[in-house]
């Protein structure tokens, strides 16, 4: 006997961990890949995860600064290495993260969506983690008032994942099978 399929209006909390998880990796997708991690990006100074280019008074135009360079800036190898790591994982699970929630409201596995709230919950930690560990080595050259959208594209979606985070950790997915009888797609 065939069952209804569930329709995606009849859950609405479900729709909006949807959207929100879509929101964060849009948000994600646009500091880290569009903006190419560029927290800072003025025609004086662009400093960003893969870019380091300060403004040289000799030459009047951007110095961008490698390894050695950096190190002896302060910028260890070993910190900007941890600080990639932390973000861009995050959005690597953060893209895990959407195939289990769906999967989980499809299947009524909790042991899905318990996978899915794991991965939000690391990924919000690494891209904490990545961004402050960053901040900390590049301080001396940043300023509040000279950060650009890839860093508040970085710090919503940060945001945003706790929220997210919270959302299904709140409402587990047996609340969902409360309210509907469906049990697979």
């Amino acid at each position: 006997m065939a069952r209804p399929r569930p329709r995606w209006g009849d859950q609405p909390l479900f729709m909006s961990i949807i959207v929100l998880t879509v929101v964060v990796i849009c948000l994600m997708f646009y500091a880290l890949l569009w903006k190419s991690g560029d927290l800072i990006d003025l025609p004086n100074l662009r400093i960003g995860f893969y870019n380091f280019c300060l403004w040289n008074e000799d030459a009047g135009s951007l110095q961008c600064h490698q390894f050695p360079e950096l190190e002896a800036l302060g910028v260890p190898l070993v910190g900007l290495a941890l600080a990639r790591l932390g973000v861009y994982g995050a959005l690597v699970l953060t893209l895990f993260s959407f195939q289990p929630l769906l999967l989980a409201w499809c299947n009524g596995n909790d042991r899905e969506w318990q996978l899915a709230v794991g991965f939000l919950a690391v990924s919000s930690m690494l891209l904490a983690s990545g961004l402050g560990l960053f901040l900390s080595y590049v301080w001396k050259w940043v300023r509040l008032s000279l950060l650009g959208p890839g860093f508040l594209a970085l710090g919503s979606a940060q945001a945003l994942l706790i929220l997210l985070l919270m959302a299904t950790v709140m409402f587990p997915l047996r609340a969902y099978r409360a309210y509907s009888e469906l049990e697979s797609c």
